[in-house]
C-alpha cells in the first residue's frame, strides 16, 4: 500500500473529529484540575477519611487548611477511644470559602468540640492573575483577605460555630518563617491579634495558643516554608488531642 494512500486531508480529520465524543479527544486533559475542584476522595489512612464511628463517643470537628490536614491523624489517633475525630473532605483554605462552605461542612452531625483555623491563606499574597502567590513586595500584590475584612468574615464564621452548641476553640495560626513565599513574617501576630480580639468580643470561645506551641517546634518547620516535617505534625496533633480532650471533660 502507497503512502499515499494512507493519508488523509485535514477535512477529512476534521470530518472524522465532529463524530468523535468529545471525552475521546480530550484523553490527558480531563484529569487536569480545576480552579473550583471538588472535595478530594478519601483513602485509607488518608485525613480526609471518615473515622470509626463509636455512637457512643463524642464528636470533633477539625477545620483548617493544610496545617490541620498534616496533623489530623494524629490528632484522630491520640483521642482514639475518646471522640470521633472528623475533618471537612477538603482544604478549608481562607475565611471567604469557610463562609461558602461551612454549612456543608457542619452538616446536621451534632457536634461536641469544633477546634478552627483561618490565617495563613488569608494573609498570603496573589498576584495581579489573582491565582498564584506573589511577591508581597511587589505593588500589583494583594493579601488574598485583608485583615479587616479577614476580622469581618471570622466573626460570622465564629458566631456560626458557637450556634451549634458545641464547646468551640479559635486555634491560633501558626508561624510564618523568614523567606516563606508569597507571606510576610510579621503577618502571622497581626492575623492572631485581630482573631483574639473578634474572639473576645463574641465570648464563650476558647482560644488553643497554637502559635506560642508551633514556636517550641520551631525546628520542625520546613525552611522559609509554613509546612511541617512528619515529626513536627506529629506534636502539633496530639497537642490538639490534649486541648480538645480537655474540653471534653469540662
Amino acid at each position: 500500500m502507497s503512502i499515499s494512500r494512507l493519508r488523509f486531508s485535514t477535512a477529512a480529520i476534521i470530518s472524522i473529529a465532529a463524530f468523535l465524543p468529545f471525552g475521546f479527544l480530550a484523553v490527558g486533559h480531563a484529569d487536569q484540575p480545576t480552579q473550583k475542584s471538588s472535595p478530594r476522595q478519601a483513602r485509607a489512612n488518608d485525613p480526609f477519611a471518615p473515622p470509626q464511628i463509636d455512637p457512643a463517643l463524642p464528636n470533633v470537628l477539625l477545620i483548617g487548611d493544610s496545617i490541620s490536614i498534616g496533623y489530623m491523624l494524629d490528632a484522630r489517633r491520640a483521642l482514639e477511644g475518646t471522640a470521633n475525630v472528623f475533618r471537612p473532605n477538603t482544604n478549608c483554605g481562607p475565611t471567604t470559602r469557610g463562609l461558602e462552605q461551612l454549612d456543608r461542612w457542619l452538616g446536621d452531625r451534632k457536634w461536641d468540640v469544633i477546634h478552627f483555623n483561618f490565617g495563613l491563606h488569608d494573609l498570603k499574597f496573589m498576584g495581579p492573575n489573582g491565582k498564584s502567590l506573589a511577591d508581597p513586595k511587589l505593588p500589583t500584590s494583594k493579601r488574598q483577605v485583608p485583615l479587616e475584612e479577614y476580622s469581618a468574615n471570622l466573626e460570622t464564621i465564629a458566631k456560626k460555630l458557637k450556634a451549634t452548641g458545641a464547646t468551640v476553640i479559635w486555634r491560633e495560626t501558626t508561624p510564618v518563617p523568614e523567606g516563606s513565599q508569597g507571606r510576610l513574617a510579621e503577618d502571622g501576630p497581626r492575623y492572631n491579634e485581630a482573631a483574639a480580639q473578634v474572639m473576645e468580643s463574641i465570648g464563650g470561645i476558647q482560644t488553643d495558643p497554637f502559635y506560642e506551641v508551633a514556636m517550641k517546634h520551631a525546628s520542625m518547620q520546613r525552611k522559609a516554608n509554613v509546612h511541617y516535617t512528619q515529626a513536627g505534625s506529629k506534636l502539633l496533633g496530639e497537642h490538639v488531642a490534649e486541648v480538645v480532650s480537655a474540653a471534653l471533660q469540662q
